[in-house]
């Protein structure tokens, strides 16, 4: 039976990516970001208004979509309720987030420069995308604009040979094991493998927080 449900968020399940972004002092931002869609060399990225990456993007034009492999789960939620905002909005500080200007640092996660961009890559990430934006679109509610789905061009994309499929120019679908985000909840090969910092802090229930209580 189907029931109708005022369902809080819809992530049934999309890759993980690290959106490295350049900040107004020249040092890279990194933020987890798991709504996005692919086509082509384009991308459509969804991110908040107030956050930091999305004014990064827009005051630049470009980025580094560093698609993360399931086994950097622990790195991933070291992110999640990490700002690089000095100033926390009354929903951040509720949530739980804090102010961390050192991202790759919190993360353990190594730095890797660019070919293209200014932003620097993730080394730790098997596939990594120079981007460049192309437009972007504000999404309202209640005539407030909380979030932007950015138009990207991959410019370049990085492959490490550990998932390419061997004498060819194609990642092997076997060997890339994308860290899936569904519902709050972190999957790796179809199995889920942790829970996100965000469930908690938005108040989400996960079946693995059943499965670890039990």
């Amino acid at each position: 039976m189907h029931r109708v449900v005022p369902l809080k968020v819809h992530y049934y399940g999309t890759p993980v990516v690290l959106v490295s972004s350049t900040n107004p002092d020249g040092t890279t931002n990194l933020a987890p970001m798991s709504s996005a869609w692919w086509l082509g060399q384009n991308a459509m990225v969804g991110l908040a208004a107030a956050s930091r990456t999305t004014q990064n993007l827009l005051r630049t034009g470009e980025a580094v979509l560093n698609l993360a492999s399931s086994d950097l789960v622990d790195h991933v939620d070291r992110l999640a309720l990490l700002t690089g905002t000095p100033e926390l909005s009354p929903h951040k500080r509720e949530t739980g987030y804090r102010y961390e200007p050192r991202k790759f640092e919190a993360a353990g996660l190594t730095r890797e420069p660019s070919d293209l961009v200014a932003p620097d890559r993730v080394a730790e990430c098997p596939i990594q995308l120079e981007c460049r934006v192309s437009g972007s679109y504000p999404i309202s509610e209640d005539d407030r604009v909380f979030a932007h789905a950015i138009h990207v061009e991959v410019l370049r994309s990085h492959v490490h040979d550990s998932v390419r499929l061997p004498r060819t120019d194609y990642v092997d679908p076997q060997a890339w094991d994308p860290l899936i985000m569904k519902f709050c909840d972190f999957f790796g090969e179809g199995r889920p493998i942790a829970p996100s910092r965000l469930a908690a802090g938005w108040q989400m229930p996960g079946r693995l927080e059943e499965q670890a209580s039990a």
